[in-house]
């Protein structure tokens, strides 16, 4: 007979001790800047992680990121990239190893939007979102792969959405990109697990951001009111999950999905 179960206590993020002559793990972050890139490169930093914040215009706002990151102990730099350019994506694995000395977590946030009926949808809001949503993130995980299975450990969590498991009206580009994200976290975990490398998904539903708020108020009152915990989630609790997955308590789970909408697509 198998062994009894011992009963299984609620995770704590661990503090971050110093070990001495021990190497600081580093994250690439990106769509750094603001939101929930911001609240993970924080979440990160706060565990000890030293983090490479890609942006792709506000330099000003990818700075304070940088600053509050340094605040907490961790190294932290900024990293401009248009991830239209698929050689640009790419390229900011070299950059952060060049400025940080080494990579250990992955985290593809950064995305757009192009929204439209696909009656209305051009080519161009199409292919600008599986660029930059899909493309580009697998540009990257590509990149980082390489150092990660020569260092047989690495963790890549992908933002994805409940747009992608479920869809949504006016969102087919986007659903469809984000959809692919959760077929290539799944694919890769499979190819690389035994490499000692983890790669999830998170899948945020309707977060309070400076995205979600310009909508206006009508607009998020609807969204509330289709969540089942009756209100929107916060930044901070996405970046909660990611960091969660990032960490080596996290070292036996991959290929999973881990949704933070407030039980939108259960």
């Amino acid at each position: 007979m198998p062994a009894p179960h011992r009963r299984l206590r609620s995770w704590r993020r661990p503090p971050f001790v110093v070990v001495e002559g021990a190497r600081a793990r580093v994250a690439l972050v990106t769509g750094a800047s603001r939101g929930i890139g911001r609240a993970i490169a924080l979440a990160l930093s706060a565990d000890g992680v030293d983090v490479a914040c890609a942006y792709g215009s506000n330099a000003a706002a990818a700075g304070e990121v940088v600053e509050q990151v340094q605040s907490r102990g961790a190294r932290a730099v900024a990293l401009e990239a248009d991830l239209h350019d698929i050689g640009q994506a790419s390229a900011l694995v070299t950059r952060t190893l060049e400025a940080l000395g080494n990579l250990d977590i992955v985290v593809n946030n950064a995305g757009l939007t192009r929204d439209g009926l696909v009656l209305r949808m051009s080519d161009a809001d199409w292919n600008d979102v599986m660029t930059v949503d899909l493309s580009a993130a697998f540009a990257i995980c590509r990149a980082a792969l390489r150092p990660m299975v020569r260092q047989r450990s690495g963790r890549i969590v992908n933002i994805t959405s409940v747009s992608g498991i479920s869809g949504n009206p006016g969102q087919a580009n986007y659903a469809a990109a984000k959809a692919g994200l959760i077929g290539l976290t799944k694919s890769i975990a499979k190819e690389v697990a035994g490499r000692g490398i983890t790669v999830n998904a998170v899948a945020p539903g309707f977060i309070d951001t400076d995205m979600t708020t310009g909508l206006g108020g009508p607009v998020v009152d609807r969204l509330r009111s289709l969540i089942p915990a009756g209100r929107l989630g916060t930044a901070e609790e996405v970046s909660a999950a990611v960091a969660f997955l990032a960490s080596p308590a996290a070292s036996y789970i991959t290929g999973c999905v881990l949704q933070v909408d407030g039980g939108l697509a259960a």
